[in-house]
């Protein structure tokens, strides 16, 4: 690969995707991917020259694999004919109710069918796919779905009181509902347009996933959708799928992981199994019962897996599974070393993050030699560590800020901005440093931010937030080490004289008016905060009082 990569470097413009392009091609027939007949071919090639990767990957899918099962969730298994007529249907069902090209699409959905029709239909519409967090509280619900120009709101029953606040123009649907309702479903609007077919919009969907810049306001990152298909031959380039096996997703798929991971499920033609609430029973029962070949996990996850497969070593059955596949959040070495002895060495530590997509993958072979690397570059991606004055660091064992490059970067904030880019090549806002073998470390971050089971936390947002609470004079924040979830948040306050104050009002109070992973879970109530001379807040004696009283 080397060589490849190094006339990959050199090539330009119109070589260089041609090279890339081609090598994603045979990445394809290498997991199992046949053409097929010529007018099967065609009709792939069509479709994805006008939906986009996104919109065409279910009819690929459905082109090559129609019989096959290719969902299965609670309600139980569609095959991928069944989910390409039922995205079909439902785009003509919103075409009919007023809904086009570029109209914004807020989804508020746990992981099952609903998610997945939606996603499909808004794409053969050519909409905009926003997708919300589900620990999203009601201000920030609206708050974004206002920013981002939300048309129309297809949310699940359990967020109908999220969601009063926002009143789209096209109405609100439901995905999900567990008994009789009055608002519209999804279910009613496909068995509405059932045999129809959209026509093929002007223009391909974009999809927005929502990241955290600075100030930790939550800020949309929109990608349209590529005809490339560099993403998936990356992928291939570092983790073994093929083609018609099972693939258990249990990351969210409004997260950027779960989200990819769907979308080359499909395209595969592999069976997707889904759940809408984790539960590491559940995850292993549909592992054993599906033969599943692959399993998408962020690290608490892992670790709830691992621990209950420790308590009960023989009443858990992985023998099936080729892949483990962990984003979202350091991936501890002891955690890596707990998972190599109960399921084997099957590990794939997954590295980037919204803006900059892929950035590294960590094989097995990469985490029995190096644990807690998060391994090297797939094909077509470059890393390059930068100092502060944005020079290259040229002893790669050094600490430096981790820069990315590829072919399918995300597109600049939907709010204006971007991240930093020097040489072509992306900020991830890391820092970190290579081992003699090109194998990537993350050292931490080169701001504020924590990451707390795959959650992205900015300890000023819930500064900002307390400090607004009447009972409270002053407050910081900070991120301390946590076991399970890798960081977490503590709270120092400093109740205003003659007031009362406990604990749990402090964290009802955020609880009420951020995200529930944004509460914080240790709070200390103190006199006052150190500060230096010129008022600063000592957050290093913050650490060090947090650490005396709640050691880990």
């Amino acid at each position: 690969m080397d060589a490849f990569d190094d006339a990959l470097a050199a090539a330009g413009g119109v070589a260089r995707r041609g090279l890339v392009e081609g090598w994603a091609v045979a990445a394809l027939i290498r997991a199992g991917v046949r053409g097929g007949p010529p007018r099967r071919m065609a009709k792939a090639i069509r479709a994805l020259s006008e939906l986009g990767q996104i919109g065409a990957a279910v009819t690929v899918a459905a082109l090559r694999s129609g019989e096959s099962v290719g969902l299965i969730d609670e309600l139980g298994s569609l095959t991928f004919a069944e989910l390409e007529e039922r995205s079909d249907a439902l785009a003509c069902a919103l075409r009919d109710r007023g809904l086009g090209e570029q109209d914004g699409i807020g989804i508020l959905c746990r992981n099952h069918r609903g998610f997945i029709d939606i996603t499909f239909a808004a794409a053969k519409l050519g909409a905009r796919l926003l997708y919300l967090n589900t620990d999203f509280a009601a201000p920030q619900l609206a708050d974004v779905c206002e920013r981002e120009a939300v048309t129309m709101l297809v949310h699940d029953e359990e967020f109908g009181p999220l969601v009063a606040g926002v009143a789209p123009a096209h109405g609100t649907l439901l995905a999900w509902h567990d008994g009789p309702v009055e608002q519209p479903t999804l279910d009613q609007l496909i068995a509405s347009s059932a045999g129809r077919r959209p026509p093929r919009p002007e223009r391909q969907c974009r999809v927005i996933l929502l990241t955290s810049g600075t100030t930790g306001t939550p800020k949309g990152a929109p990608r349209s959708s590529s005809r490339s298909l560099a993403p998936i031959g990356a992928l291939l380039s570092r983790v073994p799928f093929r083609v018609g096996e099972a693939t258990v997703i249990a990351s969210p798929l409004f997260h950027a992981h779960g989200y990819s991971q769907m979308i080359i499920a499909c395209v595969l033609g592999s069976t997707i199994v889904v759940r809408r609430r984790f539960s590491p029973e559940k995850v292993l029962a549909d592992v054993r019962e599906r033969r599943a070949t692959a399993l998408v996990l962020v690290p608490v996850m892992l670790r709830r897996i691992v621990t209950l497969i420790e308590q009960s070593p023989e009443g858990h059955d992985t023998s099936s599974l080729r892949i483990v596949l962990v984003s979202g959040s350091q991936l501890e070495p002891d955690l890596i070393a707990r998972a190599r002895a109960t399921i084997g060495e099957k590990l794939y530590n997954f590295y980037g993050s919204t803006e900059v997509a892929y950035a590294s993958f960590a094989t097995p072979e990469d985490l029995a030699v190096a644990p807690g690397c998060v391994g090297r570059a797939p094909f077509g991606t470059r890393i390059r560590l930068y100092d502060e004055d944005g020079a290259p660091v040229r002893d790669a064992s050094r600490v430096g800020r981790i820069f990315v490059g590829n072919t399918f970067q995300f597109e600049g904030y939907t709010g204006g901005g971007g991240k930093e880019v020097i040489d072509g090549l992306m900020s991830t806002g890391d820092v970190g440093h290579l081992d003699g073998s090109g194998r990537l470390f993350v050292d931490g971050r080169d701001d504020e931010m924590i990451v707390s089971g795959g959650e992205n936390l900015f300890p000023s947002e819930v500064e900002e937030l307390l400090a607004s609470h009447p009972a409270i004079e002053e407050v910081a924040v900070i991120g301390v080490e946590d076991e399970e979830f890798g960081m977490r948040l503590a709270a120092f306050v400093v109740v205003r004289p003659g007031l009362e104050l406990t604990d749990e009002q402090v964290r009802e109070f955020v609880r009420a008016n951020l995200a529930r992973f944004k509460v914080p879970r240790d709070i200390t109530l103190i006199e006052e905060l150190p500060r230096n001379p010129a008022g600063k807040v000592l957050k290093r004696r913050l650490r060090e009082l947090h650490a005396a009283q709640r050691p880990l």
